[in-house]
């Protein structure tokens, strides 16, 4: 096994290196800092595709969703899975080298707002790091597997969680965190990659003292950002913001961009009384990287009231504008805005729908860089808007790329619209342990967290669409960013149907439901596609090692949604020319048997207070989705001890089924069960459809 020192890989890390490498080691998230996901490797391309065939593959041992993008570095590939699980294969033959489990405790899939993913590792000078889903950032030896330093970057107290993937810029890793919906205070930690002292921190709301933290955040709350923050609800939740997945670093503007997310709560006449632009959420901020120190930002959504992040992929590099060449940092957040910005100043150079079906805003203003807002889009005053794109985005995590070759922008876009609803009464808003925390009317998310109160939901009123968007779908597109505007598209139709992007020479890789796809970059015509049974979402990459190239990606159904397709255990494929591999066939998915409602026990429960709670705690996992057992369906629900011991007890909390006791009584959990009981019992009494 080799191992990487000061190989090319390593030093690329360091910063010796900008957009590729002499060799095919793809050894950072977006392959390089840049985060392009552009791999120069010529061998697989439109006239080979047809031959690329299946090399090696692997089963690991979760069926949750899996999202990581495997690195390669010297013949070895590191990769994550479900549970912040880490690996190393032989890249050529897939013989495991060595596994880590970090033993996440179960009761961290609480606070995981989409899943118990983890989207990859970093590497740097022989060491492996990993976030992991309760907090820790962990360095591994990259021949070994052998921890060799550890530290809880979060509060363990609050409910924060890494999914991130970190990154190294110049011995320092970089590592945000998750959990804005359920209450937290944003930021950007920098840990040296040797010993993993903490080198210096960037919080991106403010203290809710309104003090400093003794932080590289410190100077720019006290000169701009702290007046732009009002009313008190925001200091119990801590405000969001959270730094939840994209970090670039420019080595020429020797800059670090961080992607900002949304404000908890969502509503922002709540959060912060509907005034102030709310900094930094929804945005673009860059620091120095020794430092953590401010240098500009941007803010693509100002007083964001719509769960518009800022945190999808960050990319930079070099386009001609105007008859000049400018250093740019390109953005496809959320809002459904293409966002081109000059990576030393933050200049706003341009910005344009790549969702056309965005209604929230009908353009931006370029000598404001602030969004034209539309009439309807400000709900939080016990308003209901539907618009688009909703809060999973016109784009979310799936990672974009950019061809040089092509100067197109590949973008996972999504359309689907989304109902709004304010709270008829933000006074009697109050932060609530455990839940989501909207502030929104009695529908909130399907109906789930803490809407501002708890009396059982109205019967929803009729929506007035303020579109005639098609159905929900999800949309390849190829953006021109100096000409802004589409040159070429690919309906998928399925919203969850696509995963995120890589481009290899002139093809366009990704995942499309269950089948790996080829496009021509250069016009999208399909050139290759290859069934491997279950869905990828996460991001394929390539690399080469002995002068072949290989195609490499993670399968696994989840990340907070599901494609309609079972769980199943996640697998990862790697592809080479001529590959004649066969991947054994998954077990057929059995559904699971319906609960026998005349083997109940009868509960004593009230049914409409338990309708509240499973609103509130249950509905985001357990509702009709296929990755979670739909406790509507469930034998559990028949019988009150089993019920208790699941919900109250925890007796399934390895497996990712938090305890609720912490939350709940038992009076509230027999509540529950007498609701489910109560919907079993509509459901068997409705008359059959004619």
């Amino acid at each position: 096994m080799r191992i990487l020192l000061l190989s090319a890989a390593a030093l690329c890390l360091l910063g010796a290196c900008q957009k590729t490498t002499a060799s095919g080691d793809w050894t950072s998230y977006g392959r390089t800092l840049t985060e392009e996901r552009y791999s120069p490797l010529e061998q697989v391309n439109r006239e080979s595709v047809g031959r690329l065939g299946l090399a090696w593959w692997t089963e690991f041992d979760t069926n949750r969703g899996q999202e990581a993008t495997p690195l390669v570095a010297d013949g070895v590939l590191y990769t994550t899975t479900a549970w912040s699980k880490v690996y190393a294969f032989d890249a050529t033959t897939g013989r495991k080298l060595w596994q880590y489990d970090p033993e996440v405790p179960g009761q961290s899939a609480l606070y995981a707002c989409c899943d118990v993913v983890n989207r990859g590792p970093a590497l740097w000078n022989g060491k492996v790091y990993v976030g992991t889903l309760d907090g820790r950032l962990i360095a591994l030896d990259a021949k070994t597997g052998a921890v060799q330093w550890s530290v809880q970057t979060t509060d363990p107290k609050r409910p924060y969680t890494i999914t991130g993937a970190p990154r190294v810029v110049k011995g320092k890793v970089l590592i945000g965190n998750g959990g804005g919906e359920y209450g937290v205070r944003g930021y950007v930690s920098a840990y040296d990659a040797e010993s993993g002292k903490l080198s210096w921190r960037f919080f991106t709301t403010p203290n809710p003292e309104r003090k400093p933290d003794g932080a590289a955040s410190d100077r720019i709350f006290a000169e701009k950002a702290n007046s732009t923050w009002f009313g008190e609800a925001w200091k119990a939740s801590g405000g969001g913001g959270t730094v939840w997945d994209s970090i670039a670093y420019d080595p020429q503007s020797d800059l670090i961009y961080v992607g900002v997310g949304n404000g908890s709560p969502w509503n922002h006449v709540i959060r912060s009384d509907g005034k102030g632009d709310n900094l930094f959420l929804s945005s673009i901020v860059a620091l120095k990287p020794e430092t953590g120190e401010y240098v500009w930002h941007y803010q693509g959504t100002p007083g964001d009231s719509w769960d518009y992040t800022a945190t999808q992929s960050i990319i930079v590099t070099d386009l001609d504008i105007g008859g000049a060449r400018r250093r740019v940092v390109m953005q496809a957040p959320k809002n459904g805005f293409f966002y081109v910005l000059d990576a030393k100043s933050g200049e706003l150079l341009s910005a344009e729908k790549y969702a056309p079906w965005a209604n929230w805003a009908t353009g931006v203003d370029l000598k404001t860089g602030r969004p034209i807002e539309a009439a309807n889009a400000r709900w939080g005053a016990g308003g209901r808007s539907m618009l688009n794109p909703g809060p999973i985005g016109a784009h979310n995590w799936k990672p974009m790329a950019y061809s040089p070759q092509e100067k197109l922008v590949y973008i996972p876009a999504q359309d689907e619209s989304f109902t709004y609803t304010g709270s008829d009464n933000p006074q009697a808003y109050t932060q609530v342990n455990g839940v989501w925390n909207l502030g929104m009317g009695t529908q909130g998310v399907g109906g789930l967290g803490n809407n501002g109160r708890d009396r059982p939901p109205a019967p929803p009123a009729p929506a007035r669409r303020t579109d005639k968007r098609p159905p929900s779908r999800s949309v390849l597109i190829a953006w021109d960013p100096v000409a802004q505007k589409a040159r070429w598209s690919v309906v998928h139709g399925q919203l969850w149907g696509q995963g995120g992007v890589l481009v290899a020479d002139d093809l366009v890789f990704q995942g499309v439901g269950r089948d790996l796809k080829a496009y021509a970059a250069a016009d999208g015509t399909e050139v290759w596609s290859y069934d491997m049974g279950a869905p990828a979402i996460a991001a394929p990459m390539t690399y080469a090692v002995d002068g072949v190239q290989y195609v490499a990606v993670m399968l696994g159904n989840g990340g907070g949604a599901s494609t309609g397709d079972p769980r199943r255990p996640g697998r990862l494929m790697v592809f080479k020319l001529d590959g004649k591999a066969r991947a054994a066939p998954f077990e057929p998915a059995e559904p699971p048997p319906e609960a026998d409602l005349s083997q109940a026990v009868p509960s004593h429960g009230d049914p409409a207070a338990g309708m509240v709670n499973f609103r509130r705690y249950c509905t985001i996992c357990h509702g009709a989705s296929n990755l979670y057992p739909d406790l509507r369906r469930s034998n559990a629900v028949l019988d009150p001890g089993a019920f208790k011991a699941v919900v109250h007890d925890g007796v399934l909390q390895p497996g990712g089924m938090a305890s609720f006791a912490a939350y709940m009584n038992e009076r509230d959990v027999e509540d529950i069960r007498a609701h489910l009981l109560r919907t079993f019992r509509e459901r068997d009494l409705a008359p059959a459809p004619r």
